[in-house]
Protein backbone atom coordinates (compact mmCIF):
# COMPACT_ATOMS: atom_id res chain seq x y z
CA UNK A 1 0.00 0.00 0.00
CA UNK A 2 1.88 3.37 -0.86
CA UNK A 3 2.50 5.59 1.84
CA UNK A 4 2.26 9.72 1.48
CA UNK A 5 5.18 11.34 3.49
CA UNK A 6 4.44 15.37 3.59
CA UNK A 7 6.46 18.59 5.43
CA UNK A 8 4.49 21.63 5.24
CA UNK A 9 5.78 24.94 5.78
CA UNK A 10 4.05 28.16 6.15
CA UNK A 11 2.12 29.27 9.42
CA UNK A 12 0.89 25.68 10.52
CA UNK A 13 1.29 25.90 14.00
CA UNK A 14 -0.99 27.18 16.57
CA UNK A 15 -3.70 27.16 13.99
CA UNK A 16 -5.55 23.95 14.69
CA UNK A 17 -3.59 22.49 11.49
CA UNK A 18 -2.72 18.95 13.09
CA UNK A 19 -6.62 18.50 14.15
CA UNK A 20 -7.42 19.73 10.29
CA UNK A 21 -5.05 16.75 9.43
CA UNK A 22 -6.44 13.85 11.60
CA UNK A 23 -9.93 14.71 10.64
CA UNK A 24 -9.31 14.51 7.06
CA UNK A 25 -7.39 11.59 7.10
CA UNK A 26 -9.87 9.98 8.89
CA UNK A 27 -12.41 10.38 6.60
CA UNK A 28 -10.73 9.03 3.72
CA UNK A 29 -10.17 6.23 6.32
CA UNK A 30 -6.12 6.26 6.18
CA UNK A 31 -3.96 5.59 8.95
CA UNK A 32 -0.80 7.78 10.18
CA UNK A 33 0.76 10.51 11.88
CA UNK A 34 1.10 14.04 12.19
CA UNK A 35 3.51 16.13 13.99
CA UNK A 36 4.87 19.25 15.56
CA UNK A 37 8.52 19.79 14.34
CA UNK A 38 10.56 22.29 16.17
CA UNK A 39 11.65 24.35 13.05
CA UNK A 40 7.69 25.60 12.66
CA UNK A 41 7.25 22.68 9.72
CA UNK A 42 4.38 19.87 10.15
CA UNK A 43 5.46 16.56 9.32
CA UNK A 44 2.71 14.00 7.86
CA UNK A 45 2.98 10.45 7.30
CA UNK A 46 -0.14 8.63 6.18
CA UNK A 47 -0.94 5.18 4.35
CA UNK A 48 -4.00 3.75 2.36
CA UNK A 49 -5.01 3.50 -1.15
CA UNK A 50 -3.48 5.81 -3.79
CA UNK A 51 -6.90 7.86 -4.59
CA UNK A 52 -7.45 8.24 -0.93
CA UNK A 53 -4.06 9.83 -0.71
CA UNK A 54 -4.18 12.40 -3.66
CA UNK A 55 -7.99 13.97 -1.80
CA UNK A 56 -5.59 13.70 0.86
CA UNK A 57 -2.74 15.76 0.00
CA UNK A 58 -5.29 18.54 -1.71
CA UNK A 59 -7.31 19.08 1.61
CA UNK A 60 -3.29 19.31 3.46
CA UNK A 61 -1.81 21.55 0.81
CA UNK A 62 -5.12 24.11 1.84
CA UNK A 63 -5.41 23.63 5.56
CA UNK A 64 -8.25 24.96 7.84
CA UNK A 65 -8.71 28.45 7.52
CA UNK A 66 -6.51 29.81 10.23
CA UNK A 67 -3.62 28.46 8.51
CA UNK A 68 -1.54 29.86 5.96
CA UNK A 69 0.39 27.00 3.75
CA UNK A 70 3.45 28.23 2.27
CA UNK A 71 5.04 24.65 0.45
CA UNK A 72 4.35 21.06 0.74
CA UNK A 73 6.89 18.70 0.27
CA UNK A 74 5.68 15.25 -0.89
CA UNK A 75 7.20 11.66 -1.35
CA UNK A 76 5.63 8.77 -1.79
CA UNK A 77 7.04 5.20 -1.85
CA UNK A 78 5.58 1.97 -0.68
CA UNK A 79 4.84 1.36 3.20
CA UNK A 80 7.43 0.12 5.26
CA UNK A 81 7.68 0.34 9.06
CA UNK A 82 10.25 2.50 9.86
CA UNK A 83 12.09 2.91 13.42
CA UNK A 84 10.39 6.39 14.55
CA UNK A 85 7.97 4.54 17.23
CA UNK A 86 9.43 6.31 19.66
CA UNK A 87 8.31 10.00 18.62
CA UNK A 88 5.88 12.01 20.07
CA UNK A 89 3.20 12.57 17.58
CA UNK A 90 -0.73 12.43 16.80
CA UNK A 91 -1.84 8.92 15.44
CA UNK A 92 -4.84 8.93 12.94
Amino acid sequence: MPRLSVRINGRVQGVGYRYFVQRKALEKLLTGWVRNRADGTVEIEAIGPKTSLEEFLNYVRVGPPAANVAKADTKVSMFARDAKENVCRTKF
